[in-house]
C-alpha cells in the first residue's frame, strides 16, 4: 500500500501540489486528470521522488518514503518505474541496449553502454520486447522507430526494473489513436496480469473512464476528486477543470484517443 499524507511541493510561493492525501491499494490502475498545471506531473515526481516534497509524507509498507537517502532511495526509484511523454531513449543505441538501461540500478552503466550482457539479462529483455510486440526491432536504432513503438520500448525498459509501481506521465498525450490504444492496452495488461500498481496522467478524459476503475482529479495542486468513473459527474467536471469549453466536457462521448468502437465497447 502507498500512502500520501498532506503532501506539498512549492516552487517559489506557487504551490504545484497542495496538501495531497491519498492511499493507493497494490495492484490498482488510476488515472489521473486535470487541466495543464494542475499538478499531475509533480505528483508523479513526488511519489518516484524525482524530486522532494515540501511538507508530509510518502509512506509505503511502514516505510517513510521521503526519508530516503542513497542506495535505498535508488532502490526505490527502481520500484516505482518511471514512462515519461517525451520517451526519453537514447536515439543512438539499439532497441535492445534502450531496454537494458532499465537494468542500470542493479548494474554498472559502462557495462550496459558497451553491451556486456548476461544470457539472463538478454532473456529478460527479449520476453519484455516481445510481449509489446517488439522483439522483430530489438536490434534497430531508436530512433528509427515510430513514436508510438518508441512509447512500448520505454515501457519495455520499465518492465526490467522489475517494478511495484509503474507511473506513465501523459504516455499517450503525442500518439495517434491506434498507437494510443496499443500503448494503453499495454499498461493495462501489465495491471491485469502482473499485478503491477499503474499510475497514469491522462489528457482525455474518455481514456481514464474507459481503463481506469479509479480517477483522481487535480485543480490547482490540489486533489478535488476520488473515485469510480460512474460518479465523475458534470458537476465534478467542473470542479477539475473549472469552467470549461463545451470540448472538454464533450470528451465524456466523444473519443479523441481511442479507435472507433472503444467505447462501445465499454458501454456493452
Amino acid at each position: 500500500m502507498l500512502e500520501l499524507v498532506d503532501i506539498s511541493r512549492r516552487f517559489g510561493d506557487k504551490p504545484a501540489v497542495a496538501q495531497a492525501s491519498v492511499t493507493i491499494a497494490e495492484g490498482e490502475m488510476i488515472g489521473i486528470i486535470g487541466r495543464s498545471g494542475a499538478g499531475k506531473s509533480t505528483l508523479l515526481r513526488l511519489i518516484n521522488r524525482l524530486i522532494d516534497p515540501s511538507e508530509g509524507k510518502i509512506l509505503s509498507g511502514g516505510t517513510d518514503v521521503t526519508a530516503l537517502r542513497g542506495k535505498q532511495l535508488r532502490a526505490w526509484r527502481a520500484r516505482t518505474a518511471m514512462i515519461f511523454q517525451q520517451f526519453n531513449l537514447v536515439n543512438r543505441l539499439d532497441v535492445l541496449t534502450n531496454v537494458m538501461c532499465g537494468r542500470l540500478y542493479d548494474i554498472p552503466a559502462p557495462r550496459v553502454l558497451l553491451k556486456w550482457f548476461t544470457a539472463e539479462e538478454r532473456a529478460l529483455a527479449i520476453r519484455a520486447l516481445d510481449r509489446l510486440g517488439l522483439a522483430d526491432v530489438a536490434l534497430n536504432r531508436a530512433d528509427a522507430l515510430s513514436g508510438g513503438q518508441q512509447q512500448r520500448v520505454a515501457i519495455a525498459r520499465a518492465l526490467m526494473q522489475q517494478p511495484k509501481i509503474l507511473l506513465a506521465d501523459e504516455p499517450i498525450a503525442s500518439l495517434d489513436p491506434l498507437n494510443a490504444k496499443l500503448v494503453m492496452d499495454a499498461l493495462a495488461d501489465i495491471n491485469r496480469r502482473d499485478g503491477i500498481t499503474v499510475l497514469t496522467n491522462l489528457h482525455t478524459l474518455d481514456t481514464a473512464r474507459f481503463y481506469c476503475r479509479r480517477i483522481i482529479g487535480m485543480s490547482a495542486g490540489r486533489i478535488v476528486f476520488d473515485g469510480a468513473p460512474e460518479v465523475l459527474t458534470e458537476p465534478v467536471l467542473r470542479e477539475i477543470y473549472g469552467q470549461p469549453g463545451q470540448d472538454v466536457l464533450d470528451e465524456r462521448v466523444t473519443s479523441t484517443s481511442l479507435p472507433a468502437g472503444a467505447l462501445a465497447a465499454l458501454a456493452s
